[in-house]
């Protein structure tokens, strides 16, 4: 456990990623420049699931601010498997059974991709149902708590105890609980294989989906080729509101109330500078400054507005699609493995991968990633992804 965990708290059974605060808990964020933030309280997600009887294994190690692929520019370094390949941290801990399952904060699609490559299971649920109270934000506007676990019953049961409204968070829907047992029986099911990102992964991930079009088939479901014309478009408008959102919100990490802060310094200018330099990492620091363009006077129009108005149509284009199909398959990344690569190459390669993540995080709807592909389903349909990954995986419907 210790080879993916950033702090143990004996005893536990459930890890938490290093975005999301555990009171007494060194959360990095996987940046130098929150080193030392030991957090006064824990979030609410975390606490829920304290209140139940469950433990906290401790941190599991994620990439700067959940920015990268796979948690490859952790301050701490990258994560990888025997061979060689990017794995991410919490889905490789809950592969290898050190904890019953992990609480995943989805930005960019990140804990998808995780789980994709580990071969477990990782649900980002509708946005609001848990809350997002104690994470550390980047862009608020789509980041979300969700569950890596080995499988979907184990999936199911943490979500039910994290999931409803809480009064501290802005963005908190009103329903108080939700149990996640209203899906529909897979056999009958409609199921939208999508077209353009099925086309854009490469051979290997493609015969995933291929099966699993089969397996549902067999299954009794109806599996028809969709097309989604506007997901580059979502691709390119969420990754311009991410840039802007995270741009304000790391605007706090400058050396003065908490987390590193640079010695060399000779007043306030340097401090912020100094710090901020040695603190954040190339990939950090090219969506700062892509944010700050996006933001400024003279783009603001022609990309952030921009983007919401595409937000907007994606929206529409998705939910006009599950009027008449229960959920949409797809890939979750392009590759069956990911090498090391140069942090330089970092922002266009994150933005490549998001292809396949952005809608979820764009349109606020659930996505759940089981047997290395991915389903989007409309707005409170968790249950029918979970009946869909629990069938897959050979059990029962809940």
């Amino acid at each position: 456990m210790g080879q993916y965990v950033t702090e143990i708290k004996r005893g536990g059974a459930v890890a938490v990623d290093d975005t999301i605060q555990v009171k007494g808990c060194e959360t990095r964020a996987g940046s130098r420049i929150l080193e030392g933030f030991r957090p006064l309280f824990s979030a609410e997600a975390v606490e829920r699931l304290e209140r139940a009887g469950y433990g906290i294994a401790g941190k599991s190690a994620v990439g700067e601010f959940g920015l990268d692929l796979l948690g490859e520019f952790a301050h701490g370094g990258a994560n990888l498997d025997a061979s060689g390949a990017l794995r991410g941290a919490a889905a490789e801990l809950v592969a290898a059974g050190g904890v019953k399952g992990a609480l995943c904060v989805d930005l960019n699609g990140t804990p998808r991709r995780a789980a994709a490559l580990s071969g477990v299971d990782f649900l980002k649920p509708t946005y609001g149902t848990v809350s997002r109270y104690g994470v550390i934000p980047c862009a608020c506007s789509g980041e979300q708590i969700g569950v890596t676990a080995k499988a979907a019953g184990e999936v199911w049961e943490l979500l039910r105890v994290i999931a409803g409204h809480d009064p501290k968070d802005g963005t908190s829907l009103p329903t108080e609980t939700y149990s996640y047992n209203d899906g529909k029986a897979v056999a009958g099911m409609r199921v939208g294989l999508v077209r353009e990102l099925s086309a854009a992964a490469s051979d290997a991930v493609q015969a995933r989906v291929t099966d699993c079009a089969g397996r549902l088939r067999g299954l009794g479901a109806t599996v028809d080729e969709i097309s989604l014309p506007l997901s580059d478009a979502a691709r390119t408008a969420w990754n311009l509101l991410l840039c802007a959102e995270t741009c304000n919100n790391v605007s706090r990490y400058d050396g003065v109330k908490f987390g590193y802060r640079s010695p060399d310094y000779r007043n306030i200018d340097e401090l912020y500078v100094n710090s901020r330099t040695e603190g954040l990492n190339f990939l950090t620091k090219a969506v700062i400054l892509y944010g700050s363009d996006v933001l400024s006077k003279g783009r603001y129009f022609t990309c952030y507005d921009k983007a919401l108005k595409v937000r907007r149509l994606v929206w529409e284009q998705v939910k006009a699609l599950f009027k008449d199909y229960d959920a949409l398959l797809c890939p979750a990344c392009a590759e069956t493995a990911y090498r090391p690569y140069d942090i330089k190459d970092a922002f266009k390669t994150v933005f490549a991968e998001s292809l396949f993540t952005a809608i979820p995080n764009l349109t606020g709807l659930p996505a759940m990633v089981s047997g290395g592909v991915q389903f989007f389903a409309d707005t409170l349909q968790e249950g029918t992804l979970l009946n869909l990954a629990e069938a897959l995986e050979g059990g029962s419907a809940k």
